[in-house]
């Protein structure tokens, strides 16, 4: 019996110490935090892509938490699917890219961006940019 009682007793202590040093093997690892989207409502194409490049080179994970509109979907064309989370909270609203001069508050086609989103999603077509409507998708 007392044989027994020292033979657990040894496994449990190197069952211990392959735990410590799993642990400390883990904490050397780099972490990887992760880009919560909690209220975007776009912007420029060229700066969500650069913006959302970078997040990819990082290996990054999206959080995507509440409204992400515009040039914010991007991300779904950017980031690989397995590195997105969308919670109930998210809300998706694509539309055409356009030109928005706030001074006048005049907004005028942007044919170039419209080129690049559309690029982006190989699932849309030349026609789809042109549309004024706008779509929106949510979990609710």
């Amino acid at each position: 019996m007392a044989r027994s009682s020292t033979t657990s007793r040894t496994g449990r202590i190197a069952f211990g110490v392959g735990m410590v040093v799993i642990l400390a093997l883990l904490a050397l690892l780099p972490a990887r935090a992760a880009v919560r989207i909690v209220s975007s409502p776009g912007g420029a194409v060229d700066a969500y892509l650069a913006a959302f490049a970078r997040v990819r080179q990082s290996g990054e994970r999206v959080i995507i938490d509440g409204p992400c509109l515009s040039a914010c979907t991007l991300v779904l064309s950017t980031i690989p699917r397995n590195r997105i989370c969308v919670t109930r909270r998210a809300v998706l609203g694509f539309h055409a890219p356009r030109w928005f001069y706030p001074r006048t508050g005049y907004t005028a086609r942007a044919p170039e961006a419209t080129r690049t989103v559309t690029a982006s999603y190989p699932c849309l077509d030349q026609k789809a940019g042109r549309a004024n409507a706008e779509a929106h998708l949510s979990s609710r």
